[in-house]
């Protein structure tokens, strides 16, 4: 296991992984520049797309390959959090996003969040590719970073009156 696991990582597939849930906490923390931003949001979208996902709370694409992690949860099936769906991880873009000034996209990005909340009645802890909920159903970090991102669309939306 660890031969194939130092063969993966000199082969440079670690090089094509984007990082969603690292970048938005990156951007919290001040490192990334505007365009730098820009350029986040326009990658994590397009990755989206191609992993067939619901939202920008992908924790990274393309997922880690079989085999590559002992514990069997992290599957190459974007499961848990080799490619499972966070909304506290992506309403944390939501709120960087707001902060920088990219408002619409936002607005864009955080619908599939809040509509699988109401169409599931419940704030799960992750989802599947497929957008299917997985874990915890009251999970707390999903109602918090969602609850911010709205207040910051509300404080938004006031400063423009």
């Amino acid at each position: 296991m660890k031969d194939k696991q130092a063969n993966r990582l000199n082969s440079g597939f670690q090089n094509e992984i984007y990082y969603f849930g690292g970048t938005a906490i990156a951007i919290e923390a001040g490192l990334l520049s505007v365009e730098e931003i820009k350029a986040s949001i326009d990658e994590m979208v397009k990755r989206v797309k191609l992993a067939g996902a619901a939202s920008i709370g992908l924790t990274l694409y393309p997922p880690y390959p079989e085999g590559y992690f002992a514990n069997k949860i992290m599957n190459p099936e974007y499961s848990y959090q080799n490619g499972g769906d966070w909304t506290w991880f992506g309403g944390r873009m939501i709120q960087q996003l707001i902060r920088y000034g990219f408002v619409q996209e936002a607005y864009d990005q955080v619908q599939p969040m809040v509509k699988r909340v109401k169409n599931n009645n419940g704030f799960y802890e992750w989802y599947s590719v497929n957008n299917e909920p997985r874990g915890s159903g009251t999970f707390r970090g999903e109602a918090g970073v969602l609850f911010k991102a709205i207040r910051m669309f509300e404080e938004f939306t006031e400063k423009e009156k």
